[in-house]
């Protein structure tokens, strides 16, 4: 696998890192810049939908560049903008930095998708994948962690620059491993990858992996309820919790790199059925304090096996359109990771308890089997090869 492929890794994990370390800098922020806790929480919703928004249209207005160049451009913009939040003392332009932070992720990620699909040659699409979403896995393992511990004790501002600081070993790695190539002729038209994108087997791979990942995102966010106020562990574990499901999720994009480009199909049919089921136990046996730290890493394995796969999948169903699949695969997750909490809430403030984000997550990875055994029938009816 080529050396700028592992480059792109580490960048993705700065921006994995500084999508999701906010959970532990809230207090901090609110008392600093004088705003509500409910404030700095926006912070997160803006990157996210700037990650929604901006992955396709992002991708689209980088078409014409070469991918070494988009990919400095997007990671210069990610760097600075963290240097500008790490020294305002205004919560509007910290809130501001986030949204350009969160357009210029989305833009490296659907570039760097597209180049280590491109790079790693068409046989090994789903294990350069891995490799750059097991950026986001280590971010969950041990840069999130990280930098609450780093906030707490030199302030949330020393997070930020952190994640500037990670970035500029990127940089630079980037400058020197990726190949400085011109902008191939698949970056010639939009309206040609657009229309490359209308396959359905492309738009059910989408919605699929939307599913799986509103699944994931739904019971990890509410993880560290369910483990204080369901399985009575103290509140010292909800770290240990979370980094185990993170552990979790590394193992599944190594099992999912190492199946996706040979074994796809029996990967998501065996671990979607096997994630719903997963996620219907957690709900039954959230009580036991023995089994919920076992079912956190086999979900999270599970979860990332599958979504790993589905992203490569999507790289396979559009393989005239590699930068626009790639923007499109990235808004997808981000759906995914927006609409799951926001469901997992709802189900939680209708009274279920929390317990049904569990069962909302079932609930999801259900669409996500139904909707593809449909689209394999009709594939099959057809008679067309899924």
């Amino acid at each position: 696998m080529p050396f700028a492929i592992y480059v792109l890794g580490l960048a993705v994990f700065a921006q994995g890192t500084s999508e999701f370390m906010l959970s532990g800098l809230v207090p901090g922020i609110a008392q600093d810049l004088g705003v509500s806790v409910p404030a700095v929480g926006s912070l997160t919703s803006a990157f996210a939908g700037g990650m929604i928004a901006g992955a396709p249209l992002v991708a689209i207005l980088s078409m014409r560049w070469p991918r070494r160049r988009a990919l400095l451009a997007f990671l210069g913009a990610f760097l600075l903008v963290h240097v500008v939040g790490a020294l305002t003392t205004s919560f509007a332009v910290l809130f501001g930095t986030r949204v350009i932070a969160a357009l210029a992720n989305a833009g490296f990620l659907a570039v760097g998708l597209a180049a280590a699909a491109s790079m790693a040659g068409s046989r090994a699409k789903g294990r350069a994948t891995s490799i750059l979403l097991s950026g986001i896995t280590l971010a969950c393992v041990a840069g999130v962690p990280l930098g609450a511990v780093v906030g707490e004790f030199w302030g949330w501002r020393s997070a930020f620059w952190g994640v500037a600081l990670i970035s500029v070993p990127a940089v630079i790695a980037i400058v020197a491993a990726v190949p400085a190539e011109p902008a191939g002729p698949e970056a010639a038209s939009a309206k040609h990858e657009l229309r490359a994108l209308r396959s359905p087997k492309l738009i059910v791979t989408l919605l699929v992996g939307a599913l799986v990942n509103g699944a994931t995102f739904c019971s990890f966010t509410y993880l560290a309820p369910v483990v204080t106020a369901v399985t009575g562990l103290p509140g010292g574990w909800v770290p240990v919790v979370l980094a185990l499901f993170g552990v979790g999720s590394f193992a599944g994009v190594a099992i999912g790199g190492r199946l996706a480009d040979s074994r796809p199909v029996t990967l998501l049919s065996v671990g979607s059925a096997a994630l719903f089921a997963g996620w219907l136990v957690f709900a039954v046996s959230a009580g036991n304090p023995v089994v919920v730290p076992i079912l956190v890493v086999v979900q999270g394995t599970l979860s990332f096996a599958v979504g790993s796969t589905l992203i490569a999948r999507v790289f396979y169903a559009a393989s005239e359109a590699p930068t626009l699949a790639g923007g499109f695969a990235t808004a997808a997750l981000n759906v995914g990771a927006a609409a799951g909490p926001v469901l997992g809430g709802v189900a939680i403030g209708a009274g279920f308890g929390f317990r049904s984000p569990l069962v909302v997550s079932a609930v999801l990875v259900a669409g996500a089997l139904l909707l593809g055994s449909a689209a394999v029938v009709r594939n099959d009816a057809s008679g067309n090869i899924p």
